[in-house]
This record gives structure tokens, C-alpha cells and sequence, in this order.
């Protein structure tokens, strides 16, 4: 594996492990950074179709949907369907009638692009708020090394899902050079079955070690069911972006890093699922607890 590769790969780990920890503002506008230069990588790719989104207005409201995301999550889920009114309204009164596809690009930039990668700031958000010990809202540990039964809840859970990724990749990658025989999709031709059915088990296999860690109820089951979920929206998240690369000819979505493509090259695994991991354990795991 080339070093620029390499190098540029552990920045990004270092820097994704710092925004996790700290939380607070710190996660918020750090992933701000990440959602806008992703968003630019998405109407790159669609203006070379020759279509015309509303990049400047869904940039600026994918933002303001981030923030509130942080400041209140509920209102986030409002601010979803008047900022789609507000790119609408922009394409509606440009000089230039605009086309379906323009208003189809715009309204995925928005979702694909910002709400859903939003749902990490929500994830992390979960837990106490008085275990912020930096200002805005930013964590850190009492003690060194930290206690690692007293890290914040959205903390863990962030990690977690992270973890499940970060297994399901290298157990795809890793199974798919030495094994690998059985094409998955057209969409990517390097992919494989066995890579995939190994990245499964990789996130499974964390997502179990979680779960027995956080004591979730049905502990085997509800990590299985986690894994597999991560798994698959990982897997998914990558066929997404192969499918708008491949249609738009190109074979990276940016330069941006080293070795690696663009923003979207390393985050296509992350956008479904942040959404998938909060209401698991917002909805499902309550539930489970009840019962």
C-alpha cells in the first residue's frame, strides 16, 4: 500500500478519534467541515451530468440543519422539509427554467449529503451534558488513562459505530484480495460476495463485543442485529456512491486525500448509517428494556 495512502489514512483516524472524543461544538463544526466539502464532491459529480442544483442554498441550510441538530434534534426533523422549500423556491425564480433533475440533485444533496450525516451529531450529543469539561460542551476525561466506565453514553456509542465500520471495511478489503472470486455488484466490479459476507462478520463480531460490554438487553442478539445493520448500510453507502461516480464517469469523487479520492471515497460507509445506529438505540433498545 503506497505511504501517501497510509499517512493520509492515520490523519484521518487521528482526527476522527479527536472530533469523537471531544463532542460538543467540537463534533458539530468539525463535521460541518466534513458535510460541506462532501456536498461540494456531490454537485461536482452531478453538474458533470450537465444538471444545475442549488448548491449555494442547500450548502448554507445543510449548516443551519447541523446545528440545529446539536442545539435541538426535534427541530432538525422540522427544518428537513423547509429547507427543501427554500431550495425549491431558489430554483423556481432563476433566469434559467429549471428541470426535474436539478431539483432531484438539489433535494439529495440536501438529504444524502447533510440531513442524514447529521444523525452523527445526534448520536454523539446523547448521554449527560455535565460530563463536558471544555467549553463548548467539549469532554474530557477526570483522569488519565480514562475510566472507561464513565465515558459518556454518546461517546461510546459514537466509537461503537465507528468500530463497526472500520471492521466491516477491513474485513471487506482484507477478504476480498485473498479470497474474493464471486463479483457483487456491476456497480463496483472489485467487490466481492466474500468480501462482503466478511465484512458482515467483522462488524458483527464488534457489535457483539459492544453489547456485551454496555450489558444491552438480549446482549448476543441486539449486538447481531447491530453488526449486521452497520454491515449492511456500510456496504450500502459505498454501492451509493460507486452508482453516482460510475454514472457520472469518474473514478474518484475528489483529490482531496492523498491516496484515498476524495471526502466522499472515505465517508460513503458513514452517511446511512449515524441515522440507523441513533434509532436503535433510541427506539429499539428502550423498547427491549421495557419488555
Amino acid at each position: 500500500m503506497p505511504w501517501p495512502r497510509i499517512i493520509s489514512g492515520l490523519v484521518a483516524i487521528v482526527v476522527a478519534l479527536t472530533m469523537i472524543g471531544l463532542g460538543g461544538w467540537y463534533f458539530t463544526l468539525g463535521f460541518g467541515v466534513l458535510i460541506f466539502l462532501g456536498q461540494l464532491e456531490i454537485f461536482a459529480l452531478v453538474k458533470a451530468k450537465g444538471i444545475l442544483p442549488a448548491t449555494k442554498t442547500t450548502l448554507v441550510v445543510s449548516q443551519l440543519l447541523l446545528i440545529t441538530a446539536h442545539l435541538s434534534p426535534n427541530l432538525a426533523d422540522a427544518l428537513l422539509p423547509i429547507s427543501g422549500t427554500f431550495i425549491c423556491f431558489y430554483l423556481l425564480f432563476q433566469p434559467q427554467v429549471a428541470t426535474i433533475a436539478d431539483v432531484a440533485a438539489s433535494i439529495l444533496g440536501l438529504f444524502y449529503g447533510g440531513y442524514l450525516p447529521s444523525f452523527w451529531v445526534r448520536l454523539r450529543d446523547l448521554g449527560d451534558a455535565s460530563a463536558t469539561a471544555l467549553p463548548l460542551g467539549g469532554y474530557w476525561p477526570e483522569t488519565w488513562p480514562p475510566d472507561l466506565n464513565a465515558l459518556p453514553y454518546g461517546l461510546v456509542i459514537t466509537l461503537l459505530a465507528f468500530a463497526c465500520i472500520w471492521a466491516s471495511d477491513i474485513g471487506a478489503y482484507t477478504a476480498g484480495k485473498m479470497i474474493g472470486r464471486t463479483p457483487l455488484s456491476n456497480i463496483s466490479p472489485k467487490k466481492t460476495v466474500e468480501g462482503a459476507a466478511f465484512g458482515m462478520l467483522g462488524s458483527t463480531v464488534v457489535a457483539i463485543v459492544g453489547s456485551y460490554w454496555l450489558q444491552w438487553p438480549f446482549w448476543l442478539m441486539t449486538g447481531a442485529a447491530l453488526g449486521l445493520m452497520v454491515g449492511t448500510s456500510s456496504l450500502l453507502g459505498d454501492l451509493t456512491e460507486s452508482l453516482m461516480k460510475r454514472d457520472a464517469g469518474v473514478k474518484d469523487s475528489g483529490a482531496l486525500i492523498p491516496g484515498h479520492g476524495g471526502i466522499l471515497d472515505r465517508t460513503d460507509s458513514y452517511v446511512f448509517t449515524g441515522a440507523l445506529v441513533y434509532f436503535f438505540v433510541t427506539l429499539l433498545l428502550p423498547t427491549l428494556s421495557q419488555g
